[in-house]
């Protein structure tokens, strides 16, 4: 795709706007719930809000990566960006929860284009020895939205009506689709090409029905248990799920056109950066999820304090994604990788450390050293799974790197999630001597970290009492850093196995550092 400097740049604009558009709806989100569910009410629903959001969007990742494919990158990405608007302006005037919920599930089948087909026009427009530089680019814009989002978000709310949270998506949107409609120009293959509907079904249907068991399992957690009907519903969810991803793999592999071909796994840069990705957010989104509940819960730090408590984070990892864009046209994947996520891993034990006396700069320092190591992975990743295939394959490979990670981070959550309620719970059930005078009822309570969460019944709580949840709520998250850190050395070694891949050849390397 032959464009000039100017065309590149409004192309890369309008991508950034999309990226930011996208990466900043969730934290926004997250900031005015509370004040969405006061005036709409349905508590009990509050966390659909987020679960179908993130079911449409990861559903839809890999079926448009394979549109991008056949019908062009252009058609795909404006297609899903006004799904996306159309679901922001329908959120916007929902006056019920469940409005918000079925509206959020429309802007989620148009977000799940909106990252993947954009790091695909990346590779599209610009040459490797460059390419590198604009995704660390990308990757600095998402860290620094999450940074942004909840004083954006809390603004909003406290000035203006809660719906401009999603208004405010319609004007930026529109103005990045136009730019896009006009600066990009691509040669579309006349090759009439089938798609691969039957894939499409069986994919989504297996995505939703396994998504949904660690979504319900998470929404459940705060009760200590799950219920045996629940139980039941989450095997009947694994055993249609597994059928169904069974009869895809079968019609994937006699497929004429793919959804995802099963080829591309047998290529070391996707398949080992595709596990990679899954584990190192598993991990890392574990690190986000609960490094605030920490601060909240035991440091005992305000909520509106707590919001801002991943700025160390995210800062850190911005420097060393854009970093990794410039070294993408000079090392390998796995040079830059390794050392990345060697210091990650260090972060999290660091972070499994903390205990009752942590003080708050120590949490700063150990967040710092897990962002150093978390910027370049995602920037890295992708690139790896885009440039190991032919530019005919480029949006599933792209979409595909993407699909992966979403999941990770889905399943990685939940699990994280289910386990700190069961160390809760362990914990009281030894630690009852110091909590005489309770209830099994109140036990049970306890183990909903929202007990220490919220300042009202932290005032209630006799000290005593106070003192021993804080203690069992660091040690049960002690362990839940541990484990992100055994997901983070899982994705390490999946990494090693990447193998020598890099962006740009070494002989071109060499050209392009004499030319400078």
């Amino acid at each position: 795709m032959q464009t000039d400097k100017r065309t590149k740049a409004l192309i890369t604009t309008s991508l950034l706007i999309g990226l930011i558009l996208s990466s900043l709806d969730q934290t926004i989100v997250s900031t005015a719930m509370p004040t969405i569910v006061q005036q709409l009410g349905g508590l009990s629903l509050y966390s659909w809000v987020f679960a179908v959001y993130m079911l449409a969007s990861t559903t839809m990742m890999p079926i448009y990566g394979k549109l991008a494919d056949v019908m062009g990158r252009k058609k795909i990405y404006l297609s899903g960006m006004t799904l996306f608007l159309l679901g922001s302006a329908l959120c916007g005037l929902a006056d019920t929860m469940t409005k918000l919920i079925l509206f959020r599930g429309i802007q989620g089948l148009g977000a799940g284009a909106l990252l993947p087909i954009a790091f695909t026009i990346i590779a599209d427009v610009y040459p490797p020895e460059r390419r590198g530089k604009f995704m660390g680019l990308f990757g600095t814009v998402f860290a620094m939205s999450s940074i942004v989002g909840p004083t954006v978000g809390g603004l909003i709310v406290d000035f203006f009506h809660w719906g401009w949270i999603f208004y405010l998506n319609v004007p930026f949107g529109a103005a990045a689709m136009l730019i896009l409609l006009f600066s990009l120009k691509e040669t579309i293959s006349t090759e009439k090409r089938s798609i691969d509907w039957w894939g499409a079904l069986t994919l989504s249907g297996a995505v939703i029905s396994l998504l949904l068991i660690p979504v319900l399992s998470s929404n459940h957690q705060s009760q200590g248990s799950i219920s045996t009907e629940l139980t039941f519903t989450m095997i009947w969810l694994f055993g249609i799920g597994a059928v169904l991803l069974a009869l895809f793999i079968w019609i994937e592999s006699r497929a004429k056109e793919p959804i995802i071909p099963l080829h591309l796994f047998h290529i070391r840069a996707i398949s080992f950066s595709h596990i990679a990705g899954f584990c190192m957010s598993a991990g890392m989104f574990g690190a986000i999820a609960y490094i605030p509940l920490f601060v909240q819960g035991v440091v005992g730090v305000s909520p509106s304090i707590a919001g801002y408590i991943l700025t160390p984070l995210m800062l850190s990892a911005a420097i060393t994604s854009t970093l990794s864009g410039r070294l993408m046209s000079k090392a390998s994947y796995r040079a830059i990788l390794v050392p990345s996520l060697i210091l990650m891993a260090i972060g999290f034990l660091l972070l499994s450390h903390m205990h009752l006396e942590t003080t708050r700069w120590e949490i700063v320092l150990y967040m710092i050293v897990t962002g150093l190591g978390m910027g370049a992975v995602y920037p890295v990743l992708g690139t790896a799974a885009q440039n190991a295939v032919v530019p005919a394959l480029r949006g599933v490979a792209t979409s595909s790197s993407q699909f992966f990670r979403s999941i990770g981070g889905t399943i990685g959550v939940s699990v994280l999630g289910v386990l700190l309620t069961q160390q809760m719970a362990a914990g009281l059930s030894t630690s009852s001597t110091a909590m005489t005078g309770t209830t099994a009822e109140q036990l049970q309570h306890f183990t909903d970290p929202q007990v220490l969460l919220d300042s009202n019944s932290r005032a209630a709580l006799p000290a005593e009492i106070l003192h021993t949840l804080q203690q069992i709520f660091s040690d049960a998250l002690s362990l839940v850093f541990l484990v992100g850190a055994i997901m983070i050395v899982v994705s390490l070694i999946a990494s090693i196995l990447i193998g020598p891949a890099r962006l740009v050849p070494k002989s071109s390397t060499t050209k392009h550092n004499l030319s400078q």
